[in-house]
């Protein structure tokens, strides 16, 4: 019987998940053109609410560091809301459990996600979703870039090979994008961090980023 193994301790460094997994990272900035200019832009309502989503985000963070709950409710959830990933063609599901088997039989690594939107075509039924965008939430003296390795061994772990797995890590401060494939080969690309804490236009692009992820995921050429 496989050895069953939290995701936390198998993977530390990314050396390790690249390794273990059989990744490798694409330095290619067509693999990952979500990111990129030109991003959809933002409605007058739409950036009135990030205004207030930073001010709130500031005027808590003054008090000291801020725990994963605190940055789910400031943060990220906010974000997936104005992004239009609580509303059909996407479904969430909170703390959701993952599970990634190594190749050599020998170890069942499992985890929880902060949170998980799956998206559904018109040809599929109810039980074949596939996921679209995974998210961990770190506290904020923890950078995002040690969950890293933790973030794409969750992403490993879905089941649609044949599409793309979109990431976004954030401990409050910085957000981090992930897109990674299994095919052709199993890569991963990142964005550059953008920091939500210093600059108020880094929030603006990060919604924009998502707003684009979403389109492009929902669209029928992604299904």
């Amino acid at each position: 019987m496989a050895k069953v193994v939290a995701i936390t301790e198998a993977f530390k460094t990314l050396a390790e998940v690249e390794t273990r997994l059989g990744l490798s990272r694409s330095e290619d900035v067509a693999f990952f053109p979500e990111w990129r200019a030109p991003l959809p832009g933002l409605s007058g309502v739409e950036s009135d609410r990030l205004e207030v989503m930073r001010q709130r985000l500031l005027y808590h963070r003054a008090d000291g560091d801020l725990l994963e709950g605190s940055v789910m409710l400031l943060v990220a959830s906010p974000l997936l809301e104005l992004a239009g990933f609580y509303d059909p063609p996407f479904k969430l599901k909170a703390e959701a459990a993952v599970e990634v088997a190594v190749d050599d039989g020998e170890e069942v690594l499992r985890g929880r996600i902060d949170a998980l939107v799956l998206q559904q075509s018109e040809q599929q039924s109810a039980q074949q979703t596939f996921w679209v965008l995974v998210l961990e939430a770190k506290k904020t003296t923890i950078s995002t870039r040690p969950a890293l390795p933790q973030a794409l061994a969750y992403m490993m772990a879905n089941t649609q090979i044949d599409k793309p797995t979109f990431g976004l890590l954030t401990n409050g401060d910085d957000v981090l994008f992930v897109k990674l494939s299994h095919q052709p080969a199993k890569q991963y690309s990142l964005s550059r961090v953008f920091s939500l804490y210093t600059l108020p236009e880094e929030l603006q692009a990060v919604l924009q980023i998502l707003k684009g992820i979403g389109r492009a995921i929902a669209s029928p050429a992604f299904n």
